[in-house]
């Protein structure tokens, strides 16, 4: 039996989290390979176990991770610093809402994943688990392009060096790291 392909979804060099919006926007590159690997399961009629398994483990995972830096560090850091003319409160608020109903569509995606795991059947070949893959990546890639051009841009004129910094513990204390001083 032939071996699955190589991880598609890069990791994110530790020494990023010394920036952590430069973190957060390799961050979001992971999370549009997430999206171009789901999109290739949902179109393949071939079985593979190896990309829908990493699918549900970065789902389970780092979604969930990512959804927690952002609701716990990031919004909460510019919803005290942005100035009014930034305007950000309502882009922050749909942003958590569609994090909110992330945690439901995730959940779908997984469990037509794990299915497709157990019956060991392409998703692509099951028309309603396309169309549920395919609705959630395209909604990923929509978040995501808003965070990068609205909220990472306002992000870095407004956080100040003391913030960057507790964002950047808090970011590695999460995963189990602590970071040294700065060199």
């Amino acid at each position: 039996m032939p071996s699955d392909p190589p991880a598609d979804i890069e990791d994110i060099p530790r020494e990023l989290l010394y920036e952590p919006l430069d973190w957060f926007f390799a961050e979001h590159y992971r999370h549009r390979q997430l999206c171009r690997m789901i999109e290739e399961v949902a179109a393949s009629p071939v079985f593979s176990s190896g990309p829908i398994s990493q699918i549900i483990d970065f789902i389970r995972y780092d979604l969930a991770l990512h959804v927690i830096d952002e609701e716990e560090d990031l919004f909460p850091l510019l919803r005290r610093r942005a100035l009014p003319e930034d305007e950000i409160e309502n882009v922050l608020g749909r942003l958590s809402a569609e994090h909110r109903a992330d945690v439901t569509q995730s959940q779908v995606v997984r469990d037509r994943l794990e299915s497709a795991l157990k019956s060991q059947r392409a998703p692509g070949l099951d028309p309603e688990a396309k169309s549920v893959l395919l609705a959630f990546a395209r909604h990923e890639l929509r978040h995501l392009a808003l965070e990068n051009a609205v909220v990472l841009p306002i992000a870095r004129l407004r956080l100040t060096t003391a913030d960057l910094t507790a964002l950047s513990r808090r970011l590695a204390a999460r995963r189990g790291l602590v970071l040294a001083a700065q060199p």
